[in-house]
């Protein structure tokens, strides 16, 4: 059975460059569960895990959940009210990372 697989684009702050050699973008493949469920935020972090470790780290917390003092920005819409790391990734997705405003 084939799964759901597309490209996500994470667009990084300045803050979060100095992980990835200084890029301002990341591109990462999801892969959904199987090729009727898209992928999600969450699959699309696991990925970038894979690739880019020491950025991953700052994005999540030791239990896998997306760091309070990260946002993520999905479709125009923080992912945290789209279902956080449920949030399902739409074709050609960018998903902003922005440090969370006080």
């Amino acid at each position: 059975m084939a799964k759901s697989v597309m490209m996500v684009v994470f667009v990084l702050p300045n803050s979060l460059r100095r992980w990835v050699s200084g890029k301002s973008e990341v591109k990462v493949f999801a892969v959904g569960a199987d090729e009727e469920t898209p992928p999600t935020l969450g699959s699309a972090l696991d990925m970038l895990r894979r690739t880019h470790p020491l950025l991953e780290e700052r994005l999540r917390d030791d239990y896998g959940r997306i760091r309070r003092h990260i946002n993520m920005i999905v479709c125009g819409e923080n992912a945290r009210g789209l279902g956080s790391l449920d949030c399902a990734i739409p074709p050609g997705a960018e998903v902003y990372v922005m440090p969370a405003l006080a």
